[in-house]
């Protein structure tokens, strides 16, 4: 089964993502920030993250950052979900090193048609 970190300060976010991705077949994991969500990638090896870049403490663009620099957690696909869809966001999160970009609210279709580009890259 694959499995997905979901870092999501918002509890009604979080609860109505992972009740959706459950739904369609995803082993769920969640953390409630950046510090959290990379102990969390560290100990549960998930097959991609879901990572709100607006998180108290160490925000998502810095999570991203220490993710993709360390060679336990690098090849993990990221993708970045933020509700502040600004001009250079997209930008910003592939420079921290995300693989994706979506906005929230969240379209559950869209986004699952990202996860499994990132999951199966070659169909």
């Amino acid at each position: 089964m694959t499995k997905i970190l979901i870092v999501e300060d918002n509890e009604m976010n979080l609860d109505m993502l992972s009740r959706r991705l459950a739904r369609k077949g995803y082993q769920v994991i969640t953390a409630m920030d950046g510090a959290e969500g990379l102990q969390m990638a560290n100990y549960e090896m998930p097959d991609l993250i879901l990572m709100d870049m607006s998180l108290p403490g160490m925000d998502g663009w810095e999570a991203t950052r220490h993710l993709k620099a360390s060679p336990d957690t690098n090849t993990i696909p990221v993708i970045a979900l933020t509700a502040h869809a600004m001009v250079g966001d997209r930008e910003k999160a592939m420079e921290a090193g995300c693989n994706d970009y979506d906005t929230k609210p969240v379209e559950i279709d869209r986004l699952i048609s990202k996860m499994e580009n990132l999951l199966n890259p070659y169909g």
